[in-house]
């Protein structure tokens, strides 16, 4: 039998061994991090403030906002303490909450998104009865559901990494907790049931891509057929920052899951990583806000009024 040790802790990337090219790395990502944290607050902040703005559609940004927030804040502030510190060091305890809230937060996440896609197909295919659907209570009980299932299904992930026994090494490939990585370290034959939960996980995100694409194929269908070219370029304006944030989450996710994590860290690694847990969460703000008249319309009063 192997010899088992218990882990007490960790130790993630260790991003250069020069202490100057890691007080640069703590530079970027305490950037990062403040644009994410500024950017993401001030849309909470405007939706929560103009109640023209308390309509569904921005009732889920701003959860979405809240999420965006709660992704970046779980990996990035441990990392930019270790580049500041010159340590690599995290804690059982801490891994696990990295893990259970990333899981959580990425996974709330891309829910908003498939909601979000069927509040545009209901908005602009159905908008007789789009204040019947989307009624306030409906967008509670979804909200609820969303927080609720992402909650369980994070715990169950949570939960079944770290029952394994790890003692091939402590040493993480990434700057943060996640669960391809603890997987090779894993000496146990039972992290295939964690394999196979991930592949279940990757079948049910692939349903809710299938249904994103079907609605804005069938929005696509509808906004083509309006007659006026204001008409058309209204409704294609709602729908571009939804479908660019999207297509940025999946595309990131598809790269830090999909392709399979090497043995020795490399560039390539640390660029899918970058571009999946901090990349988003900074730029969605942006994307939500630069076309959109009505939110930087509704920030313009706020700063007049203060």
């Amino acid at each position: 039998m192997a010899n088992q040790t218990t882990v007490t802790g960790f130790l993630l990337l260790e991003f250069s061994d020069s202490q100057e090219l890691q007080l640069l790395y703590f530079a970027i990502f305490l950037a990062a991090y403040l644009a994410a944290l500024i950017g993401n607050l001030l849309v909470i902040m405007v939706v929560a403030l103009d109640h023209q703005l308390h309509t569904p559609m921005y009732f889920f940004l701003m959860n979405l906002s809240i999420l965006d927030l709660g992704t970046i804040s779980v990996t990035v502030p441990k990392s930019m303490a270790n580049s500041l510190w010159n340590t690599r060091s995290i804690p059982y305890a801490g891994c696990v909450a990295q893990v259970f809230f990333f899981f959580f937060f990425a996974t709330a996440n891309f829910a908003f998104l498939t909601i979000m896609a069927y509040d545009r197909y209901t908005a602009i295919c159905k908008p007789l009865y789009y204040e019947t659907i989307m009624s306030r209570k409906v967008c509670v009980q979804l909200t609820v559901s969303v927080w609720v299932t992402s909650i369980l299904y994070s715990s169950l992930h949570t939960g079944n990494t770290f029952r394994l026994p790890f003692c091939h090494s402590n040493v993480i490939n990434k700057f943060f907790c996640d669960v391809p990585q603890l997987l090779q370290l894993s000496c146990s034959d039972s992290y295939l049931s964690e394999a196979g939960i991930l592949v279940f996980s990757a079948c049910l995100f692939f349903t809710c891509f299938v249904f994103i694409v079907v609605s804005y194929v069938q929005i696509f269908g509808v906004v083509l057929r309006i007659p006026s070219k204001q008409g058309r370029h209204k409704a294609f304006s709602t729908c571009t920052p939804h479908l660019i944030v999207v297509s940025l989450f999946i595309l990131s996710g598809i790269c830090a899951y999909l392709i399979p994590t090497s043995s020795t860290p490399s560039a390539l690694d640390f660029i899918v990583a970058v571009l999946y847990a901090i990349w988003p969460p900074t730029v969605n703000p942006i994307i939500y806000s630069i076309r959109n008249k009505e939110i930087k319309g509704a920030l313009g009063k706020i700063l007049v009024w203060k």
